[in-house]
């Protein structure tokens, strides 16, 4: 029986021995096995989720989605009901694209159409700061922990929760959610799992009274779901967990908060949550579906949940932040990828599968879709990104959302496979070691397969299996792989993309893209200045060790 590296050949020779993961002990002549292979390739194509890499513009599939972008909102005004729309795209630190269309004021005939500075009410997309200052208060240590119970941090905080099973017996026949029970987080309050009402009872989106009154009538009130077992749309939760926050940890208020720490850090100079004569004159005119202007509303207390306004400029400037492009100048990297996590599945009736912190979450081909939804009187908004394509799409609309079809989805139907197929074919950039002499040599595992680590014309290491048990009949690009060096004596195994997903050869089928990405730990160096060897911990394998040169094998 022939021994063979199927697909690149260190993973796979490596991983079944330590593992018994693959099979891939085969008897065919080479005809056969090189047909086998070509029907693997043309059947499926990897990596499924590419890395996104710096890509050289123009690239033809974008710039055809991106058009079909263009003429799906340009299709959607609607001089009565949805006069203007204002989009953009962002990729990583870039806009890709923005677009805008209609006409600013369609009672005006002389009106302009909106550019990326005209100003919209953003409505819950405001939902987003709120969670930002508590990620932030945690970051820096103000907050102990996501989850903290309320009640930390609102002393007279309580409400009947009928609904509940946890905590201990409450002195009434219905339970009190309060003191006795931490069920009521920081985090569920900003992921739609507080079980709080959408708003306080007696009160609408207009009601102007304080933190200290909403406590006083969320003491009579009940919970909708008992916190952390349902996805329950809330204002509420939004409202005092900024308030509270505010007044307990921070010493200032809501509003001054955020624009000292986000909007003042990022130059957001058009967002805002005072609608001032200036400000106004910037908006795009609000109208109802009968094409009445609709009133700029305050939203009193519950202005933390929608009263914001904002550009799709500023907006831009938000999601490069999210997206990581900023180097923590909002949060932290782990903190961002904490804030940008599904928190919960919720139940088919929600109008999301995922909710999190504070977003919707609904998947589009494999990937997660992060998005805050807002309507208010007048407008409408989208603040969206895909997180594994540094991807991100604003949508703000003045008049009302369409309900024929969802602008963003359609629109993410164009953007992730474009992107998808672009990052899968750009040509990597690898890092060569800052000296490769000291991996440069002979390896072995286990005398039973052998391996010769060289330097390409870039100073890259390329490594590549030789001896008896290298069978020529598998494609040569699938025996040799390329490091990426990523820090001190650690490297990234790099596949030539696109490659096949899985490599299929009699009974066995070996999947080139878990290897692909794997790490290897080198050695440190010994007197010589060289690695003695490297592991492979992705592969639970251990001690690939150097040996002194090529040796030489009898048949």
């Amino acid at each position: 029986m022939k021994w063979s590296m199927l697909g690149t050949v260190v993973f796979f020779l490596l991983s079944v021995v330590m593992t018994f993961c693959f099979i891939w002990q085969y008897r065919l002549p080479k005809l056969k096995t090189e047909l086998v292979v070509n029907k693997a390739t043309a059947e499926e194509m990897c990596p499924h989720f590419p890395e996104p890499v710096p890509l050289k513009h123009p690239i033809t599939s974008l710039e055809v989605a991106l058009e079909k972008i263009h003429l799906l909102l340009k299709s959607s005004v609607h001089t009565t009901k949805l006069p203007a729309i204002s989009a953009i795209v962002i990729l990583n630190d870039s806009v890709l694209w923005n677009g805008n269309f209609g006409k600013k004021n369609a009672s005006d005939p002389s009106s302009p159409a909106p550019d990326e500075y005209t100003v919209y009410r953003i409505a819950s997309v405001s939902k987003i700061f709120p969670t930002l200052m508590l990620y932030k208060l945690w970051e820096d240590g103000l907050v102990d922990s996501l989850d903290d119970p309320l009640e930390k941090y609102a002393d007279n905080f309580t409400i009947k929760n009928p609904l509940g099973t946890g905590g201990g017996p409450a002195p009434s026949p219905v339970r009190t959610l309060g003191s006795l029970s931490p069920a009521l987080t920081l985090r569920r309050m900003a992921s739609q799992l507080s079980g709080l009402p959408r708003r306080l009872r007696s009160t609408n989106l207009l009601w102007s009274g304080d933190t200290e009154a909403a406590l006083d009538l969320l003491q009579d009130d009940v919970l909708v779901a008992d916190p952390g077992t349902k996805c329950h749309y809330s204002n509420v939760a939004f409202s005092l967990l900024a308030n509270a926050l505010a007044q307990k940890v921070t010493g200032s208020n809501f509003e001054s908060w955020v624009s000292e720490n986000v909007l003042e850090r990022l130059s957001m100079e058009d967002t805002g949550f005072n609608i001032t004569p200036v400000i106004q004159r910037q908006m795009a005119v609000g109208v109802y579906s009968n094409g009445q202007p609709a009133p700029l509303y305050n939203l009193g207390w519950y202005r933390p949940a929608g009263q914001m306004y904002s550009t799709a400029a500023d907006m831009a400037k938000l999601m490069m932040a999210l997206l990581g492009a900023y180097g923590g100048t909002l949060l932290r990297q782990d903190t961002l990828k904490t804030m940008l996590t599904p928190v919960f599945r919720c139940h088919s009736s929600y109008f999301a599968n995922f909710t999190g912190t504070p977003w919707e979450i609904n998947e589009q081909f494999g990937y997660d879709v992060v998005r805050k939804d807002g309507d208010l009187d007048g407008y409408a908004a989208t603040f969206s990104m895909v997180p594994r394509l540094k991807l991100g799409l604003v949508v703000l609309m003045a008049g009302v959302r369409p309900t024929d079809q969802d602008l963003v989805s359609q629109a993410y139907s164009y953007l992730i496979p474009a992107l998808e197929s672009a990052f899968r074919n750009a040509q990597r950039t690898l890092t060569p070691p800052p000296d490769p002499a000291p991996y440069v040599g002979f390896f072995t595992y286990r005398n039973m397969t052998f391996y010769e680590i060289k330097v390409d014309s870039d100073g890259v290491l390329v490594m590549q299996q030789f001896g008896p048990q290298v069978d020529t009949t598998v494609p040569s690009k699938y025996r040799t792989i390329r490091l990426d060096y990523l820090q001190d004596r650690v490297f990234r195994v790099v596949f030539e993309s696109p490659y096949p997903c899985k490599l299929k050869v009699n009974s066995a089928s070996v999947s080139l893209e878990a290897q692909d990405r794997q790490l290897f730990n080198f050695y440190v160096f010994s007197k010589k200045g060289v690695s003695p060897g490297f592991d492979s911990p992705g592969l639970n394998t251990y001690r690939v060790t150097r040996i002194p040169g090529r040796p030489f094998f009898t048949s």
